[in-house]
């Protein structure tokens, strides 16, 4: 079989993917991608159909300071929308020309799933994140019909008929579980687990670890908007009986007694943490858990609210307010879930969750019977 895969210039998009492409290679097919350059191809390790310019829809490009409807606001209008636009010549033209028998869409790269209904190909989402899954403006209808307004106006301009370009009517390849996310609010969802992590051989000072509880302070791509944050992290845990690690590449902390990284060996580095402060990433997010790790959430944006939200809701953590949490509120909030073993046990029973789940094999297994 031949597999067209559309995504986004985006780590956390890319990366699911990347692993269900070598076991779909393995066993014989052939995997094309398609996505905005030069940036897809670098994510991806290999050559890519040209969709677009990346430089354009770098998350970096979004305004600091959106929070809630603002910044659903703008993650619609300003960019899934015209990423679509800018992307939809490159990906017909990859569908026109490499003729593949399954496009496999990125829930957020709407893209292909037009090019494909244009097409008359089967085509598969691909959901990275746990988000979209349980209907998150189901309580905010106005703002529901707004952005189903958007779809479908973007579906009348490239000539096919309305609907919900989030969903194959298919199957959904969803990078995660219901002990997390909860069930789905729509059909043809296929839970396989969050992508496995890599591990890399980036230097660390582990001899600075000392044998107290490890708790690491990470919030992604979002350091720039988080040096308040970290500063306050920081302060907050170097008054606990911890060991505080702070991701930070900005410079910005500077406590004595925290060890600061510009980055780490994320999988190596969780396995022997206590507990997680973070941004909601779902990357981060899904780490953490897997290594049954506790969390204390302060979302920034976007699906990060969403995430937070899943994570309180599961029993794995507790949400604080990114922007006004301050050393106090952190350290309370550090405090309840090292302390509250029920924070542990529901972490654990995640983890146990992403070990049973069928990974990119089941995903390459649902793929296959397309």
């Amino acid at each position: 079989m031949r597999f067209l895969f559309v995504v986004p210039p985006l780590a956390g998009h890319v990366t699911p993917l990347r692993g269900v492409a070598a076991v779909l290679t393995g066993r014989g097919h052939e995997v094309r991608w398609c996505g905005p350059e030069p940036e897809t191809s670098s994510l991806v390790g290999g050559p890519v159909h040209a969709a677009g310019d990346s430089a354009t829809f770098v998350m970096s490009r979004c305004p600091s300071g959106l929070r809630g409807i603002a910044a659903l606001r703008y993650r619609w209008k300003d960019y899934l929308i015209p990423l679509a636009d800018a992307m939809m010549p490159g990906v017909s033209d990859a569908v026109a020309c490499l003729g593949p028998d399954v496009v496999v869409a990125d829930q957020h790269t709407f893209a292909g799933a037009v090019a494909a209904t244009r097409s008359g190909v089967p085509w598969v989402t691909s959901a990275p994140t746990s988000t979209e899954l349980g209907d998150p403006l189901a309580a905010l209808p106005k703002i529901a019909g707004w952005t189903r307004a958007l779809q479908d106006e973007l579906c009348a301009r490239h000539g096919i008929a309305a609907r919900d370009l989030r969903f194959s009517p298919d199957l959904v390849l969803a990078f995660t579980t219901p002990e997390l996310a909860g069930p789905p609010a729509v059909p043809g969802v296929r839970y396989v687990g969050p992508a496995p992590p890599s591990f890399s051989d980036r230097e660390f000072p582990w001899e600075r670890l000392d044998g107290r509880p490890l708790v690491v302070v990470a919030l992604g791509a979002d350091v720039e908007e988080g040096k308040r944050f970290l500063r306050e992290s920081a302060a907050a845990l170097s008054a606990l009986p911890v060991q505080s690690l702070v991701v930070d590449p900005t410079g910005t902390v500077d406590v004595d007694g925290v060890v600061v990284r510009q980055r780490i060996p994320r999988p190596e580095v969780l396995s022997g943490a206590a507990a997680v402060v973070c941004h909601g990433g779902h990357t981060t997010v899904c780490a953490s858990l897997a290594a049954g790790l506790p969390l204390v959430v302060a979302p920034i944006r976007d699906d990060q609210t969403v995430l937070a939200e899943q994570v309180v809701r599961a029993g794995t953590g507790v949400r604080i307010r990114f922007d006004q949490a301050g050393a106090e509120d952190i350290r309370a909030a550090v405090t309840a879930v090292l302390e509250q073993p029920r924070y542990r046990a529901a972490a654990d029973r995640v983890r146990g969750s992403f070990r049973a789940s069928d990974g990119v094999i089941g995903a390459a297994d649902a793929l296959e019977v397309r």
